[in-house]
């Protein structure tokens, strides 16, 4: 018989995450030698990753780390919600989202080659993804620099991590108003800061839709022009945040609420779960 004790195969199972099985049999097949079966267990469940590298990845959380300079923001994600909330995932997503805010690591590629205890975020990854037996993903990273930050994470359901997380940086005093824009944006979804930071691109074939729906409905060749810049005003409106209308009175825009708070949005970030 293998010379190992069931002290080694619970500690091997707390350190790795491992079913019981699995973890017996790697120690027999390494001779109760803990490190052998540590290389065993990783290799196996490399194998597994790759079985399922072409498996889809709707659920996940979001994490944030905050310093005094910066915030990083990750979505980590997974195949099933019932892995979204086991502890091991949550802790992963910590250890992951912290090293990313130390290295100041900025895209995915970056993130994943950063150095965290003795390996890389990736491997880390990988790693766990073979203990938990779901193909999990770093899928997005952003890190906002700024003078002062809001963070608001919403979870749409009270068993589950966050789903939803933003990020607001910005100058100004009024830390209230400033996690209400960060509420409001978590709902609004704006993709750009101001009107002028949409794609010329975008906004001309917005204009040429536009146009066309106006000819198609009749309207007078002397009132396209006007009729058009209306709802180019209305295309605005879906996707600059100081254009939107304020979630909490939708009788102010976001940057008539920012002016009179005397706020300055300088960036933000929204991230979805699967979105």
């Amino acid at each position: 018989m293998a010379n190992f004790s069931l002290e080694d195969v619970k500690a091997l199972r707390e350190r790795l995450g491992t079913g019981m099985v699995d973890t017996k049999n790697a120690l027999v097949e390494a001779e109760g030698d803990i490190e052998k079966a540590v290389e065993i267990l990783r290799l196996k469940g490399a194998k597994g990753n790759a079985k399922r590298a072409d498996r889809s990845t709707s659920e996940g959380l979001i994490a944030v780390v905050e310093s005094a300079t910066a915030v990083t923001m990750i979505e980590l994600a997974c195949e099933t919600d019932f892995v979204a909330k086991n502890e091991k995932f949550i802790a992963l997503a910590d250890k992951v989202v912290q090293a990313l805010a130390d290295s100041g690591a900025e895209t995915v590629d970056a993130a994943l080659a950063v150095a965290t205890d003795g390996t890389t975020v990736g491997t880390l990854i990988e790693d766990q993804a073979a203990t938990i037996g779901e193909k999990v993903e770093l899928r997005r990273v952003v890190r906002l620099a700024g003078e002062k930050f809001a963070v608001y994470l919403h979870r749409t359901s009270k068993d589950l991590p966050p789903q939803i997380g933003v990020v607001v940086a910005y100058t100004g005093d009024d830390a209230e108003t400033a996690r209400s824009i960060a509420q409001h944006i978590s709902f609004a979804d704006p993709q750009y800061l101001t009107r002028e930071d949409v794609p010329a691109a975008d906004v001309e074939n917005e204009r040429r839709i536009v146009e066309q729906i106006s000819r198609d409905e009749g309207k007078p060749e002397a009132a396209l022009p006007k009729i058009v810049e209306g709802r180019l005003g209305a295309f605005f409106k879906q996707v600059a945040l100081l254009e939107q209308e304020y979630a909490r009175d939708n009788k102010l825009s976001v940057q008539k609420v920012l002016a009179d708070a005397g706020l300055t949005v300088t960036a933000f970030a929204r991230f979805k779960v699967g979105a």
